[in-house]
């Protein structure tokens, strides 16, 4: 018998009043984002959706509003790790680490290399760059809870380590940056070569604002265009033979776990469509 079954699923923007606003909201962001997903406002209703960057306080927000709206994902503290080998120097490497630091006081910096003289360098630059930085006094107290240097073996070592850590940000600065961006696979956002670094990405190139941290770079990326697409599925059984084909099977299945009323659906459809007898609330044959 040929069964004809169309399945399929249809994308869908995902819906938000806010995108109709013609002038801007000069809120803070928490506050906007309660107001906006639970109240909305005299001319916007509320909205499907909240993304974008922020501080402990928006991810709160998005915390206790997730469910009654999408979110994003839910980031901080930020994170930053540094893969760099000889080729680079330690004042280099510092000026990195503590870009990210200065965010607050619980931020990971960890710098991966194959170099101890790299090591050694970089933590003797962090004590002087942090005496002189105008907020080093915030950023020595994420350095000095969180900081790591780790020497690594080879460049396969130092992959297999950034992917356990997973970090928001992987800068690499190596004779081979190429290599790293084939064969990593769990961070929020790569930077390759010394020429780019995090706060570009923050700031200006992109590609994005909104990532991963807390290791969640190992199952997802940072916002992107598909956020905002909904996919929706559906299902149409074309023929009467195939509903009472599918029919018996589904019955069976439901009544070895235990749902009759599922059956019944099933069930119902047997009987009408095949003309075959079904004892109410049991197994088709």
């Amino acid at each position: 018998m040929h069964i004809q079954v169309s399945l399929g699923a249809v994308a869908h923007l995902v819906h938000s009043e806010f995108a109709r606003l013609r002038s801007p909201l000069i809120w803070g962001d928490c506050v906007m984002d309660f107001t906006l997903g639970r109240l909305g406002t005299k001319t916007i209703a509320p909205v499907s959706m909240i993304v974008g960057p922020g501080n402990a306080f928006v991810a709160e927000a998005k915390r206790q509003l997730f469910g009654r709206v999408g979110i994003d994902l839910i980031a901080g503290p930020t994170e930053t790790l540094v893969i760099a080998d000889e080729t680079v120097d330690g004042e280099l490497c510092t000026t990195d680490l503590l870009g990210q630091t200065e965010h607050g006081v619980n931020t990971p910096a960890i710098l991966l290399t194959t170099s101890e003289k790299l090591a050694r360098e970089t933590m003797a630059e962090v004590e002087r760059l942090l005496s002189i930085l105008p907020t080093g006094e915030l950023a020595s107290v994420s350095w000095r809870d969180y900081g790591e240097v780790i020497v690594c073996d080879s460049d396969e070592e130092m992959v297999r380590e950034a992917d356990r850590i997973a970090s928001e940000h992987v800068q690499v600065m190596t004779r081979d940056p190429e290599y790293f961006f084939k064969n990593l696979k769990n961070y929020g956002a790569l930077f390759l070569g010394p020429r780019t670094n995090v706060a570009y990405g923050d700031k200006v190139i992109g590609t994005n604002h909104t990532l991963p941290t807390g290791k969640a770079a190992r199952y997802t990326g940072g916002l992107w265009v598909g956020k905002f697409i909904k996919t929706c599925t559906y299902q149409k059984v074309l023929t009467d033979e195939a509903s009472a084909m599918i029919g018996e099977y589904c019955s069976r299945l439901c009544v070895l776990e235990g749902f009759l009323a599922h059956a019944e659906q099933a069930n119902i459809r047997v009987r009408r469509y095949s003309g075959r007898h079904v004892v109410y609330a049991g197994a088709a044959d």
